[in-house]
């Protein structure tokens, strides 16, 4: 139990460290995504400086990393606590991967991923969530903190396990952490919208 375990946990960090968004960036436009806009190599960084086809796949896919890595523990048969914890790898591994000098993603579509997998229900009315703030303000830093916030409100009223809503906290605080510099510009009013280049 204990080497799956382990196995898992690593398995989920090379998952999420597959840098989906900088090979994007790379294979298509010859850039790198750390250079450009926000520098990070998410699906937002690659809609501003690749296009709108490039950032669906890169989405999709890394929401895959974040479920995948969270299934393979559920198929082992592996407790909460365990499926939490591979999630968790998951968005070390997106956010620092060791590709690209620790230097990756948001880990917000990978979240979205993880909790599609530990708690579908709480996973699609986070995205629901997302898309609601997102078709309004046409801000995705902004839908993504407003989702973050309601996120472990979302799980704590579906009744999930303490686990899941532990996870769901720190995911929660992990997001807003990397959101740090969008919150700054959000309050001084110069975060930019879907179509405008990041100031």
């Amino acid at each position: 139990m204990l080497l799956s375990s382990l196995l898992l946990l690593a398995l989920g960090y090379l998952l999420g460290s597959m840098p989906n968004g900088y090979l994007a960036g790379r294979w298509l436009k010859g850039i790198d995504l750390r250079q450009c806009g926000s520098g990070s190599t998410g699906a937002t960084n690659v809609l501003r400086n690749v296009g709108k086809g490039p950032a669906l796949v890169v989405f999709l896919l890394d929401v895959g990393k974040g479920a995948l890595a969270v299934l393979l523990a559920k198929s082992f048969g592996l407790n909460d606590w365990v499926q939490v914890l591979a999630g968790l790898a998951a968005l070390a591994g997106h956010i620092w991967p060791v590709w690209l000098g620790w230097k990756g993603g948001k880990a917000v579509a990978t979240g979205l991923g993880m909790f599609l997998g530990l708690a579908w229900p709480v996973g699609l009315a986070c995205f629901g969530l997302f898309m609601a703030v997102i078709s309004i303000s046409r801000i995705v830093s902004l839908s993504s903190v407003v989702a973050a916030i309601g996120l472990p409100v979302l799980m704590l009223i579906s009744g999930g396990s303490s686990a899941y809503l532990v996870v769901s906290l720190v995911a929660s605080v992990l997001v807003l952490w990397r959101h740090r510099s969008n919150i700054e510009r959000l309050i001084a009013g110069t975060e930019p919208r879907i179509g405008q280049k990041a100031r």
